[in-house]
């Protein structure tokens, strides 16, 4: 009798357990092969009457069947997974982005794993490690954007990728992102139209393709109006909060401070509006601000932010959307290169000094 018990607190539990495609079949009376195809969308392909296929999915509706995904990614070579790096989860533009990918990788079927590589580039290889080897179909990656080799070696495994944000001219694979020179070209042009002449830039991580573009765009746009490029007001190495307050606070205690800021990037204008704030500067009063990214509160401050907004939303659904398809084609597809333009949007933040030129000619 002991023997018995033991057995009967081992039996599974089938009140718990998923339905089968056995149970479908002696429920409906219909072949398992047959069910198989219909629940595989494949009822149009073998010609299964109409209402064969209803008789099907009712019951297994009723059944309260869920098709085992484990064996279903066997069986296919496909795990519905897109695997995510992103260099800092807590910089609002990267977690807009985020958002977005998810909500149109759900769209598509495909469930996100998402990874922060702290703008490291170790922790980036070995997220992209984790990630293959989890067997993702495919990956987004907003790379730290230093270093490629990493990259380049899962490029030739051949899995499908995309490159947000920041990217590699010497990598073949598919891309979508900005115009930065553009972007930071319409931000210094603005802040010369309203009379500034001394604009310092708070740079964001150096090295990276997003940095450099920026930096040039705004050098370029000074030399065109024949203004000299001062080095003391060139600083900052990275896209974090951090470095817009320190670099803010030095900016304001050199001989000749600047009348404006160009901030590269969400969290370098927060930094920026801390130390501003502690030093009593008011925008754009006491000092002008232009930032990058627009920022979700930049339009509700005391002194709404003229910013670069870039298309967040759009830039994370055109990326999913040509990866699923390079997925399916096996990343034999030709590689997509996108590149979005940003706009100008003129909010309250920039003082008028002395007109350096006609307002109007200005580009949004």
């Amino acid at each position: 009798m002991q023997t018995f018990v033991q057995n009967i607190l081992f039996l599974p539990d089938r009140s718990n357990m998923s339905a089968t495609l056995n149970d479908i079949a002696k429920k409906s009376g219909v072949s398992v092969s047959t069910i198989s195809r219909v629940l595989n969308g494949k009822a149009e392909k073998f010609r299964i009457a109409e209402e064969t296929v209803k008789l099907v999915l009712k019951t297994a509706k009723n059944l309260n069947y869920r098709p085992n995904q484990l064996a279903r990614s066997l069986r296919l070579k496909k795990t519905q997974t897109i695997g995510l790096l992103v260099p800092d989860i807590s910089n609002p533009f990267f977690s807009y982005i985020t958002r977005s990918i998810q909500r149109v990788a759900h769209r598509f079927g495909y469930s996100l794993i998402v990874c922060d590589t702290d703008d490291n580039t170790e922790f980036e290889v070995e997220h992209i490690d984790l990630l293959t080897s989890k067997g993702v179909d495919g990956l987004v990656i907003m790379p730290v954007g230093q270093k490629s080799q990493h990259i380049r070696n899962v490029l030739n495994k051949g899995i499908s990728m995309v490159l947000m944000d920041r990217s590699f001219d010497d990598l073949n694979t598919n891309c979508v992102g900005v115009d930065n020179y553009i972007g930071a070209h319409k931000a210094v042009e603005h802040l010369l139209a309203f009379g500034h002449s001394r604009i310092a830039i708070i740079q964001g991580l150096l090295n990276t393709n997003t940095n450099v573009a920026r930096v040039k765009g705004y050098k370029d746009t000074l030399i065109q109006h024949k203004i000299s490029i001062d080095e003391n007001l060139i600083v900052g190495n990275d896209y974090r909060k951090e470095n817009g307050y320190i670099e803010t606070k030095f900016l304001l205690n050199l001989a000749n401070p600047p009348t404006a800021i160009f901030t590269t990037s969400d969290l370098i204008t927060l930094g920026a509006l801390q130390a501003l704030q502690e030093e009593n500067y008011n925008i754009p009063e006491d000092i002008s601000i232009v930032s990058f990214d627009d920022i979700d509160f930049a339009p509700y401050l005391v002194a709404p932010l003229t910013t670069v907004r870039q298309p967040k939303e759009l830039m994370g659904e055109i990326a999913v959307k040509i990866l699923v398809e390079d997925i399916k084609n096996s990343g034999k597809r030709e590689k997509s290169k996108i590149v979005l333009q940003p706009q100008l949007i003129i909010r309250k933040s920039v003082k008028l000094l002395q007109p350096a030129f006609n307002t109007a000619t200005v580009a949004h």
